[in-house]
């Protein structure tokens, strides 16, 4: 008879975070024993507290910019998801955010080749920088400001993106790179500088949405869960270089602005009519 295979094992580091429990929650759905990491400097447990008592679900607080300690610990994936992510938490965090870009990504390959697992890297947009292309595509190289307040971030992702290729050509780990794009849904921080839960608790306090600059800005949209299903199968293939995943249809934040008021008012007057 032959011997059942195990259930694959996977390490989400910033496994409390927006993304990170969101993918959390579909590695669980597809079968996955998970270890979820975080030191919570960004995330929170709260977005992980429907586990409680998941026999599957395991979570560590820690740094991982801090060596990673699993001794005993088969692994069949690392996903890297670890940063802060939003302009309010990277500008207020510039050096933890480069740690965790670097150190923490130096770490969590290290864990991966040891263990001989494959090795997923969060990376972001932002690699671009202030785009001169648009759309953006795999094979533009960016107009990036490395000393301006934004390089601690862009700049870290960069490295780690040149890190996992270096692992990936010289020691052969299996590596994949995901380069995010606006992504919105459940366990947002309404106060993350991000325009979507900007927009959300500026309308949910009753206040007008605010909008910077003459609105001219463009961004594309991508829900969570559609997000979340791109890495899953980014992650499930044999694809090594760096994958966009986000929505290919940009708005202006002029005419989100005008959707969202627009949105808002008619909820209220449908919540209005039911109340009646």
């Amino acid at each position: 008879m032959a011997e059942k295979k195990s259930d694959p094992v996977s390490v989400v580091t910033g496994g409390a975070g927006f993304l990170g429990s969101h993918l959390v929650d579909r590695l669980l759905v597809e079968g996955h024993r998970v270890i979820a990491i975080d030191n919570l400097i960004t995330g929170n447990t709260a977005n992980i507290g429907h586990l409680a008592g998941n026999e599957n679900f395991h979570f560590i607080k820690h740094n991982v910019s801090n060596f990673i300690f699993l001794p005993d610990e088969k692994l069949d994936y690392v996903f890297h998801f670890a940063s802060p992510a939003s302009p309010i938490d990277y500008l207020e965090l510039p050096i933890p955010t480069l740690k965790v870009g670097a150190l923490g990504t130096h770490n969590t390959l290290g864990l991966a080749k040891d263990k001989k697992a494959s090795f997923i890297l969060a990376s972001t947009s932002e690699c671009y920088g202030d785009p001169l292309v648009h759309p953006q595509k795999e094979d533009y190289w960016g107009n990036v400001n490395p000393i301006g307040p934004r390089g601690v971030y862009d700049e870290a992702k960069r490295f780690a993106e040149a890190m996992t290729m270096a692992y990936y050509r010289y020691h052969k780990v299996d590596t994949k790179i995901v380069r995010i794009f606006n992504t919105y849904g459940p366990r947002m921080r309404l106060r993350d500088g991000r325009v979507v839960p900007a927009f959300i608790g500026q309308a949910l306090a009753g206040k007008p949405l605010t909008v910077f600059g003459d609105g001219s800005q463009t961004r594309s949209f991508c829900y969570v869960s559609d997000l979340i299903d791109g890495i899953f199968k980014l992650a499930m293939s044999d694809f090594h270089e760096p994958v966009n995943i986000g929505n290919p249809r940009e708005m202006t934040i002029k005419q989100f602005e005008k959707d969202s008021r627009v949105g808002t008012e008619s909820s209220v007057r449908g919540r209005n009519q039911t109340d009646d």
